[in-house]
């Protein structure tokens, strides 16, 4: 059951809810930039086939394919061309008016990120919540179809996908971002790219971050001279930290007087290049704690976005992979060790871990999250060449590549370690199914698969699977 929603949307439209589970102003607009408002292009009216990976839904114009952004299967929109080269296997669209809404099209909750609002006056929106034009259960039945589609059509096996909500999901899908990167604009104001864009919107809030980002207002703040401005806070709450990415011209004095106006965080200045950290005030990291165990995280480490993630996936992988006593793991593209801490001590000083992680800081945050376990080893480097020395017996193999999948490689490497299982941690269903396709093509088995809507209101989706060997 979901709300009527007007099929075009007036400028001064605003939809939301306010309370501890998204704290936001209801009706906060983006502030207007001529400087990103779109060239006049050619446009359409198109009938929407079905969704897509990537956050596009299928449609045709003239025979071509077109890629388009914010609409649902079964709608007939109006939309905006983005991408029209003439020899392009296909196009790209955004929907700028609905004329047959889908039943399951609801209002956005956030004003920047609704394409329609966005239309209405004369711009395109910001990226981040492509999906939020949909009701939440609707969106998690699509991501199945998308995975399920993924998984015929690069690894060459139907399979069924269900979509699980994160533990302790708010029923609006809202508030569970940790984690947050603006940019600045001209002007000094926060803002917000726009998809597959350079230009910038000024924005007040971000309906997907939990409380505390919300609540440190930075969209008051001036910050002329600073490029980038990521924002933290531990899952389970706790101080925020920001860290700044001044311009090359900003003076420390200059930064020194931002730092200065955010109340209520740590602050540190990040170099993007290096991903070190200097403190301005506070400290430069985070504390977490999963299951009881808790972990320190360099504000510019990685770390799962949602709130409820870790813990979610945790589960799934010691669940999935019953780690024993005396076993032998190793944990692939390991992090700070989410996942190679609570595996340590499920098997215990008789048994071993193998941690591998290509970033210099992460791994140092593994070092610290493991001191005194002996029987971990954490080597930083990449997954291929670790693996290509390693020469130790492994029961049990688990990997959480980047978008990009660990790749045939990687895969073959893990095959001739003949381990029992494989835990594999997915980020994009289409990178997970070509790495499948290269398990099975060596006689892997999927044994158990778990998908997770751990990024409500985007196209993302999260998901861990079990494989098997052949059996002797």
């Amino acid at each position: 059951m979901t709300d009527a929603v007007p099929t075009t949307a007036p400028a001064t439209a605003g939809v939301g809810a306010n309370g501890p589970a998204g704290s936001f102003e209801p009706t906060a607009e983006p502030i207007a930039d001529p400087a990103a408002e779109p060239t006049a292009e050619l446009s359409a009216e198109l009938t929407i086939e079905r969704a897509a990976h990537g956050g596009h839904f299928v449609a045709r114009h003239e025979g071509r394919v077109v890629f388009v952004r914010h609409a649902l299967p079964g709608e007939v929109v109006r939309v905006r061309f983005t991408e029209t080269e003439e020899g392009a296997r296909f196009w790209r669209a955004d929907t700028v008016e609905v004329l047959q809404a889908s039943p399951h099209r609801v209002a956005h909750p956030w004003a920047a990120a609704d394409a329609l609002r966005a239309a209405a006056r004369g711009r395109s929106a910001v990226g981040g919540a492509e999906f939020g034009h949909i009701a939440l259960d609707e969106q998690r039945r699509l991501k199945a179809a998308i995975f399920a589609e993924q998984l015929a059509r690069l690894a060459a096996t139907d399979r069924e996908a269900v979509v699980e909500g994160a533990p302790g999901e708010a029923p609006d899908g809202l508030g569970w971002r940790t984690r947050a990167a603006f940019a600045v604009d001209a002007a000094g104001r926060l803002a917000m790219h726009l998809h597959r864009s350079h230009d910038v919107v000024p924005v007040r809030e971000m309906p997907l971050a939990v409380p505390a980002i919300n609540a440190l207002k930075l969209w008051t703040i001036d910050f002329t001279g600073i490029e980038r401005v990521d924002v933290a806070v531990p899952s389970g709450g706790g101080e925020p930290l920001v860290l700044l990415v001044p311009d090359a011209k900003t003076t420390p004095r200059r930064v020194a007087g931002v730092a200065s106006s955010i109340e209520g965080a740590s602050v540190g200045v990040l170099d993007p290049e290096s991903g070190q950290v200097q403190r301005l005030k506070g400290r430069t990291w985070l504390q977490e704690t999963v299951l009881g165990i808790d972990y320190r995280v360099t504000g510019a480490g990685f770390w799962q976005i949602h709130r409820s993630a870790p813990e979610a996936l945790v589960t799934a992988v010691l669940e999935g992979l019953q780690p024993a006593a005396g076993e032998r793991f190793a944990d692939l593209y390991a992090g700070a060790g989410l996942f190679t801490v609570p595996l340590a001590h499920a098997v215990g000083p008789g048994g071993s871990v193998l941690s591998v992680e290509g970033s210099a800081g992460t791994s140092r945050d593994a070092r610290r999250n493991l001191h005194g376990q002996g029987h971990v080893a954490i080597l930083q480097g990449r997954v291929d060449d670790v693996l290509g020395r390693w020469n130790e017996p492994l029961d049990a193999v688990l990997l959480d590549p980047p978008r990009a999948g660990a790749g045939s490689k990687v895969v073959r490497q893990i095959v001739q370690a003949r381990p029992r299982a494989v835990g594999y941690v997915s980020c994009d269903p289409a990178s997970f199914a070509r790495d499948l396709g290269y398990f099975l093509g060596a006689g892997w088995s999927l044994d158990a698969l778990r998908v997770f809507d751990l990024y409500p209101h985007t196209h993302h989706m999260e998901s861990f699977a079990r494989l098997v060997p052949p059996s002797s």
